[in-house]
């Protein structure tokens, strides 16, 4: 019988491995931005060029004040509180070019944590 059980829980984790991997046809990722595997997406009133600085800015803004992100995720390994899950994912949506995306969340995380959110940048 726990040979029957085992059979049951491979077949279970070879479903949830392929539905890991499958992907979609809608939303983002598989890429970095620029990797021609989709567009990057600006928020509404900026440049791609512009969000993704302004993206950059945030994510180091965070990285600085409020918790740590994983070399990985371009910040550094050691020393205070790691990021959540939510800033983790907005960092990895700015690298992936969906700025748009990735934005909100890290001007929240950070007006959460009291700290000031940069200004986005101005059209000129």
């Amino acid at each position: 019988m726990s040979k029957l059980g085992g059979l049951g829980l491979l077949a279970l984790v070879s479903l949830v491995a392929a539905a890991c991997t499958t992907t979609g046809g809608s939303g983002q990722g598989g890429g970095f931005a620029g990797s021609g595997l989709q567009a990057a997406v600006p928020p509404p009133g900026m440049t791609a060029a512009q969000g993704a600085a302004y993206c950059s800015r945030l994510s180091q803004t965070y990285a600085e004040y409020v918790g740590t992100v994983g070399g990985y995720l371009g910040g550094v390994t050691t020393g205070g509180e790691a990021a959540d899950l939510d800033a983790r994912v907005a960092i990895a949506q700015c690298q992936d070019g969906n700025y748009a995306s990735g934005i909100p969340v890290l001007q929240e995380k950070l007006r959460d944590a009291r700290v000031t959110v940069p200004p986005p940048p101005t059209a000129g």
